[in-house]
């Protein structure tokens, strides 16, 4: 189909030629006028530079915001590429070329990058002039735009290794992806929201009697942070490094309409009390499951299979540091620069409120503070409460030609078969859910992650409802994002919507040990909030207790 037509009456164009799938995995919400001109053009280059590196028979992905959602669209390489793509996939598993890109990553291209964003965060906008504003924040967009291609352009070293792993301990063993992604938890400590940072301010805490009073007093969260940020010696140094490490990240999601930690003090002081009090680890059987799944493994496999974990676990960081150090740390520097601006617009009266500024365009938000009167405070007023309204459930899955079936690998010589169907693997983990029908007061997702727990469902819709959260509850929402890691201290378990066993949701619930099950289509809708449920990350049922 050319067009759709959704129940509120929402028209949906298809933006070009070819089949265009809906993504509410990692959008499930309209995003704002900026990030839909910003987005495409840095992904494209960045899939493009990770496809090419990896010798895939795909040239890039295509995206565009029809309505504002989240849509995409596979291009093939080009006839005369297929050659010289098909002599680097012959490269790929015989050099382990994903270990060339972390070497990149941890020696050149992180350092580089928070070295950059501190650089930005430096600069106190509040501080500027209008024109020197609209200067920094065309220099906070060129920022954001890059950092978009720098996680892009990691995502065939963050994801084929566990693909290939899973394709062939699958085979070898039969066990579900779900048992085997298990044996990787541990390996990425950023997904569980661990850094140098955060233990260096835990073990300052421990030795600071007045920082622990500040912890436990009832006091405004923001004051609280403040005074932390202000106290002598080694526990004030370490406050300070780790709001700056993480204060300015967003807290869910990719768009800067999106809400940054420091930005929800009382969640944030939550999160750091409750990781100073200590908590157990999540990964602690890991050993034993190993040993498991390699028991199931023929034994002229063993071998295989130890090297195979081995790099999915050496790999498996990757997945959310390229997010949480590139574009989710520059995209909250963006809000930053923005919010600043909806100030200093809102005092005027030009805006209604501050934050209806992250509903303009980079022109239009310079145009404003250079004395324009357009888009007026109206405008983006409505454009602001249209994404508050509406959610990705009233898109159609599909604009344009109808899906077709993936190609098959079969046909192509071994290594770029083997190379696509990684990838192909890894890719269906991230975004499918489960089709499985509920039953009545039991509804069926994903395994994601181990445990059976019982509490109290806390249907959010977004990141500004986080503070709502009580430590225990169960967060029903759409999906999250790697940045979400800095809240799961407060979590009980974890439910989605949507996503798959390589989503951010059920890596970081793996990673931090609570139970998961992603992937329900339906949980924000079937389940209440204050709701009593059970969530068995074992097999991937949610049962509404009442």
């Amino acid at each position: 189909m050319s067009q759709a037509q959704t129940a509120n009456d929402l028209v949906f164009e298809s933006p070009g030629p070819g089949s265009w799938k809906l993504d509410a995995v990692h959008f499930p919400r309209p995003v704002t006028r900026y990030w839909a001109e910003t987005h495409p053009e840095p992904f494209r280059r960045g899939f493009s530079d990770f496809t090419r590196f990896y010798g895939m028979l795909i040239d890039t992905l295509d995206t565009a915001y029809p309505n504002g959602f989240s849509y995409t669209m596979m291009r093939p390489a080009a006839p005369e590429d297929v050659p010289s793509r098909l002599q680097r996939a012959e490269e790929v598993f015989k050099g382990k070329l994903w270990r060339e890109q972390l070497r990149e990553w941890d020696e050149t291209v992180k350092p580089a990058s928070i070295a950059a964003h501190r650089a930005i965060q430096a600069v106190d906008p509040d501080a500027l002039d209008d024109q020197d504003l609209s200067d920094y924040l065309a220099r906070c967009h060129e920022h954001h735009a890059a950092m978009i291609t720098q996680h892009m352009r990691f995502t065939g070293s963050a994801m084929i290794p566990t693909g290939d792993f899973l394709a062939h301990v699958g085979a070898w063993s039969g066990l579900p992806p779900a048992d085997l992604l298990g044996l990787l938890r541990g390996a990425a400590p950023v997904s569980a929201g661990a850094s140098g940072e955060l233990e260096q301010l835990v073990a300052a805490v421990a030795k600071d009697t007045r920082a622990r009073e500040l912890l436990d007093s009832d006091a405004d969260p923001a004051h609280v942070l403040e005074e932390l940020r202000a106290l002598d010696g080694d526990t004030g140094s370490a406050v300070s490094a780790y709001l700056d490490l993480v204060g300015w990240r967003l807290l869910d999601g990719f768009d800067i309409s999106e809400p940054c930690a420091l930005e929800l003090p009382d969640v944030l002081l939550r999160a750091i009390r409750i990781a100073a009090d200590g908590r157990t680890d999540g990964g602690s059987d890991v050993d034993e499951l190993i040993s498991g799944v390699r028991d199931k493994v023929p034994e002229e496999h063993r071998d295989e299979f130890d090297e195979l974990l081995g790099e999915a676990r050496l790999m498996y960081r990757l997945r959310d540091e390229r997010g949480v150090f590139s574009d989710i740390w520059a995209s909250g520097l963006m809000r930053r620069a923005v919010l600043a601006a909806g100030r200093r617009l809102a005092a005027s009266k030009r805006i209604n409120d501050p934050v209806h500024l992250a509903d303009a365009t980079v022109d239009e938000m310079s145009a404003l503070l250079s004395g324009g009167d357009t888009p007026d405070a109206d405008e983006l007023e409505a454009r602001a409460k249209y994404r508050a309204t509406h959610s990705a459930k009233q898109a159609p899955p599909v604009l344009g030609d109808p899906p077709s079936p993936p190609p098959d690998p079969s046909g192509l010589p071994p290594a770029a078969a083997r190379v696509m169907q990684a990838m192909g693997i890894a890719m269906g983990e991230m975004l499918g859910s489960s089709e499985e029908e509920h039953e009545g007061r039991v509804l069926r997702g994903l395994a994601a992650s181990r445990g059976v727990y019982e509490g109290p469902a806390r249907r959010v819709v977004g990141p500004s409802e986080f503070d709502r959260i009580v430590k225990g509850d169960v967060l029903v929402t759409e999906s999250t994002s790697e940045a979400f890691n800095i809240l799961l201290p407060l979590l009980g378990a974890l439910v989605t919507d949507s996503g798959g066993l390589l989503s951010h949701s059920a890596i970081v619930a793996r990673e931090y040990g609570i139970p998961g099950v992603v992937g329900t289509r339906e949980a924000t809708a079937l389940i209440a909030d204050g709701t009593r449920v059970r969530v068995d990350g074992d097999s991937g049922e949610v049962t509404v207790l009442g």
